[in-house]
């Protein structure tokens, strides 16, 4: 479903490495939004969807899934996408709804194009064809130093680590700072939010950015 030029729904995307935090202020967010009176829907990536959760077992939890290459990594999170897009995200915006998204089409910029090291070129190709016009007017960047992303995945008690999870230090190095370079490139789009704060304080920040952006 492709949006039209007038819609008065707003997409806000959050994104960061694993262990920054961001589960807890869409959460947040959300409830703040409710108490205003807005209609807020909250999705996730992959996932959303009957069809994106299914794929995102393949993708997280799937027996084999070390042995699954970059490129049908980035295939399968754009399928995702794609069918969050057409079945609850743009119709969501087009009824006037604020839309709280963990995760959207930066993270294969970051996660696949340049943490699997996959050119920029066909990731972006794919990534668009996957969200046709329908774009954040918002991305919330939650930054948290690598180690401290660790300390926050090992310290969870309910879940052991899933793929995405397991990745080296190296690796998340990367993700952290591919997403500075991409906030750094988009100033109008991104806001870069320090992770490291409380979770009040974080509350506080991300609101000032959001409001910014509803009020506008």
């Amino acid at each position: 479903m492709p949006l039209k030029s007038k819609h008065t729904g707003k997409l806000i995307s959050f994104e960061g490495s694993e262990g920054s935090g961001k589960t807890s202020q869409i959460a947040r967010l959300a409830d703040r939004l409710q108490k205003l009176g807005r209609d807020v829907v909250t999705v996730r990536e992959p996932g959303g969807t009957e069809i994106g959760e299914q794929i995102r077992n393949i993708i997280v939890h799937n027996s084999k899934g070390d042995e699954m290459c970059p490129e049908t990594e980035l295939l399968l999170f754009a399928a995702s996408r794609a069918q969050l897009v057409r079945e609850v995200i743009a119709p969501a915006l087009m009824r006037g709804v604020i839309v709280l998204s963990d995760r959207f089409l930066d993270s294969s910029t970051v996660y696949q194009g340049i943490g699997r090291n996959l050119a920029a070129d066909p990731v972006n190709k794919i990534n668009r064809f996957a969200v046709g016009n329908v774009m954040p007017d918002l991305t919330i960047v939650i930054d948290v130093p690598t180690k401290v992303g660790l300390a926050r995945i090992r310290q969870r008690a309910s879940d052991l680590p899933d793929r995405m999870e397991r990745e080296n230090i190296d690796f998340y190095n990367k993700i952290r700072a591919g997403y500075l370079v991409l906030a750094k490139g988009l100033p109008r789009r991104f806001a870069v939010v320090d992770g490291r704060k409380s979770e009040s304080e974080t509350e506080k920040r991300i609101w000032r950015a959001v409001k910014a952006r509803i009020d506008g």
